[in-house]
């Protein structure tokens, strides 16, 4: 590499780290012009782009990073399997990733991970089966040799195929697992944990389920920063004044419209989209990044917003509607089901005045149990791992 070039990688790595990411991806930009063969470079401009909700250029980061050679391409697969999973909603392009990625490495554990966890999205439920079984030693073995993701992968079998009677030999195994491990990763005990829990409320053992769900989400507040009650009244204070302050909104748009669902997490939303996608009207979107991605950037500066990049904002985000779409079904509508949209709802009435929107209501008890039930991400769902929290945000919500 040419004396410049190192000067603009060095440049380009630290402004990365530092978290200056569009600054990062100019000077990569600028690297690869002039060292258009630099795989490393290559991967590293993908995984930025795909950060920053890039997707169509990240996947083109990616395809140029595998024909420079780059090293551990399964690692480049896995990322693009990411992408169509989570993102575009393409599930054959994800699978055929995946599969590319367990052919250079037939042993690569988050490849076959994530395609566990793609059919197992897809109700292919044999198939996950198959993934997670495949990824653990015959029985007999001792819980405290496995990896982290084998760990998680016990877990999701436990879900799919949960223990039949209280003497089951896998719930024995599921207890031992989650007493056992000793990975030192929250996140993995309280998968193990939430799977035991699971497991004994199905057998209606209640006292050892609540037990089990306590344990979970103490390890689950490990994971990320605790609940603040005076920061979410804070927000929730912040978000109605911005949202009085807009002003008028702009002017209706044409072609494909969003629908939003919000409500509070686990309020019957996932369901509900699921129903209403059965129309030929409607195609589902799933959780779209595009409005909570926009706020951070406004800083809940709502009303600082111009016609002009309302319109360009909306044009953006129904192109990625399209395309998310049925290509064959031509919809009207496609869903935007983020339980966290009511949080947004203003700015979401400012770029679409004409938006539906379809609020999901579920008894606060149940709601709440279900919440406390469920592996949350801490990070987007703080509140979720405490039942004294879960009601104070449920109020927030209210």
């Amino acid at each position: 590499m040419k004396p410049q070039s190192q000067a603009l990688y060095r440049q380009a790595t630290t402004l990365y780290r530092q978290g200056r990411a569009i600054q990062a991806i100019e000077s990569y930009r600028k690297l690869l012009s002039a060292e258009p063969q630099f795989a490393d470079g290559w991967y590293d401009l993908g995984y930025l782009l795909r950060r920053q909700g890039e997707f169509d250029q990240a996947l083109q980061a990616y395809q140029r990073a595998l024909e420079c050679g780059v090293r551990d391409p399964q690692e480049v697969h896995l990322n693009c399997a990411v992408i169509y999973s989570d993102h575009l909603r393409m599930d054959a392009a994800a699978e055929a990733s995946l599969r590319q990625a367990l052919a250079l490495q037939p042993d690569y554990q988050p490849a076959q991970l994530n395609l566990g966890n793609l059919f197992e999205e897809q109700g292919r439920r044999e198939d996950a089966i198959a993934c997670y079984q495949a990824m653990l030693p015959s029985e007999g073995f001792d819980v405290r040799l496995l990896s982290e993701l084998q760990l998680e992968a016990l877990g999701r079998l436990s879900h799919l195929a949960p223990p039949v009677s209280p003497d089951d030999p896998s719930l024995a195994r599921l207890r031992r697992s989650a007493g056992n491990a000793t990975t030192q990763d929250p996140q993995v005990r309280a998968n193990l944990y939430f799977a035991l829990g699971r497991a004994c409320d199905k057998l209606a053992l209640h006292d050892d389920a609540f037990r089990a769900f306590a344990e979970a989400n103490r390890h689950a507040a490990l994971a990320g920063p605790p609940y603040s009650p005076r920061g979410t009244e804070v927000q929730v204070s912040q978000l109605i004044a911005a949202s009085a302050a807009i002003g008028k909104p702009s002017a209706p748009s044409e072609g494909v419209q969003p629908l939003f669902v919000c409500g509070m997490f686990r309020s019957g939303s996932t369901l509900l989209e699921q129903v209403i996608s059965g129309h030929p009207m409607i195609s589902a979107g799933g959780e779209l990044e595009h409005f909570p991605r926009l706020a951070a950037r406004l800083n809940s500066h709502f009303s600082a917003l111009t016609d002009a990049e309302c319109e360009r904002f909306s044009a953006d985000y129904r192109a990625h509607l399209l395309r998310i779409s049925n290509a064959n079904q031509f919809p009207k509508f496609v869903s935007d089901k983020r339980p966290d949209n009511f949080l947004l709802i203003g700015l979401i009435k400012r770029i679409f005045p004409q938006a539906k929107i379809i609020h999901t209501v579920r008894n606060p008890m149940d709601n709440g149990l279900s919440l406390y039930m469920q592996h949350l991400h801490q990070q987007a769902a703080p509140h979720a791992s405490d039942l004294g929290a879960i009601g104070h945000y449920y109020g927030q919500y209210r």
